[in-house]
């Protein structure tokens, strides 16, 4: 990659050999998935959705050949090798359950959160292993560039101990209109990325603080709106998290700033960035250290973004997952830790107390 300065910020592609059947016309599949395996050359064989009309509409778009007229029923056609599901977490667990019962199906790709409770997912995870099926979740912000070179240079020990990270979000993600009748917003369906993330980056913490607000700039009923997440890690390492869904007024002429930034620090030296998801734009890293950088600046650039070129990589590890019988990088037992993260954050939130991630059972 040009003036990647020896990173890798994407991922390299090593499998197309298993079609795949998406299910769900919304934003992310319209605009995200299949604009990266269109670009990827992943094979895409059909589509359904709740409505099918709104199916044949993006099958158009996209060049699907086949469009089906309920996920049950493309879960069912037995030249699907690979489910895809952007679907409500309330409702894809039973699709889950019926495209494990398929002999033809080798592999589903699930959106985050996997399900609306921990439980929930653990059944799934568990029922997955019985079935021989490969399940992975799609935390796609594990691909986004920024991320990706930012753990190349923690492996590397650049930057040495590391001794605090953070994730500042001041941004409007796109709320889905199912959210609106469940009881968790924020830290179950926004936070899960930055928290998912820091996991990917630093390993389990040992515990977590979480504090929320109703939001007043949210127009539908929700209780956790604006939330913060402190975490500790056993290295001893601190991070925070704060997810600020909103970010200002809403009002004509209001200049906003939306950003998602992040940094972290160690004893050797410091990567700061941001995310460039919220303005359009590819996402920024820049490091200093003592080590490899005689202390200078150093900041390697890409020309791709976290969407939609993430998601090559997202599909990329599950069809790689299938040729080679590994284990997804995302795999489903990984993601319940991420799942047992967001529930101690809820029970953090209830109690007021902080929360140890020892006290949340994932066996």
């Amino acid at each position: 990659m040009p003036n990647a300065k020896g990173f890798k910020p994407d991922i390299d592609i090593r499998c197309r050999d298993f079609k795949i059947g998406c299910i769900g016309a919304g934003m992310i599949m319209a605009e995200c998935h299949l604009a990266a395996y269109k670009e990827a050359g992943f094979p895409v064989a059909a589509i359904a959705s709740r409505t099918r009309a709104k199916a044949e509409q993006v099958a158009t778009r996209w060049g699907i050949a086949k469009v089906h007229a309920s996920p049950e029923a493309l879960i069912e056609d037995p030249a699907i090798d690979i489910i895809d599901m952007a679907y409500p977490p309330d409702q894809q667990p039973a699709l889950i359950r019926h495209a494990l019962k398929q002999p033809h199906i080798k592999a589903i790709l699930a959106q985050k959160p996997l399900a609306l409770s921990l439980d929930e997912a653990i059944k799934l995870r568990d029922e997955a292993a019985k079935a021989g099926k490969v399940l992975s979740v799609n935390q796609n912000m594990r691909y986004d560039q920024s991320m990706r070179v930012l753990k190349q240079i923690l492996e590397s020990g650049a930057l040495g101990e590391i001794v605090f990270a953070q994730i500042d979000m001041h941004a409007i993600p796109h709320w889905q209109g199912f959210l609106e009748g469940y009881d968790r917003l924020t830290l179950a369906n926004m936070s899960v990325h930055h928290l998912d993330v820091l996991r990917f980056l630093f390993g389990d913490p040992d515990e977590i603080t979480t504090l929320t607000r109703k939001d007043p700039r949210t127009r539908f009923d929700h209780s956790d709106g604006i939330t913060v997440s402190t975490m500790k890690f056993p290295s001893g390492a601190m991070a925070v998290s704060v997810e600020d869904v909103w970010s200002g007024p809403r009002e004509a002429g209001y200049k906003d700033d939306q950003h998602i930034h992040w940094r972290v620090e160690g004893v050797s030296g410091v990567a700061k960035g941001a995310i460039g998801w919220p303005t359009g734009a590819a996402s920024t890293l820049s490091y200093a250290s003592t080590k490899t950088t005689g202390g200078e600046w150093v900041t390697p650039s890409w020309e791709t973004m976290w969407f939609p070129h993430a998601f090559i990589g997202v599909m990329e590890q599950l069809q790689y997952a299938v040729k080679t019988g590994e284990a997804p990088a995302l795999s489903v037992a990984d993601n319940v830790k991420t799942m047992a993260l967001i529930e101690a954050g809820y029970r953090s939130i209830k109690q007021g107390r902080t929360v140890k991630l020892s006290e949340i059972s994932i066996s």
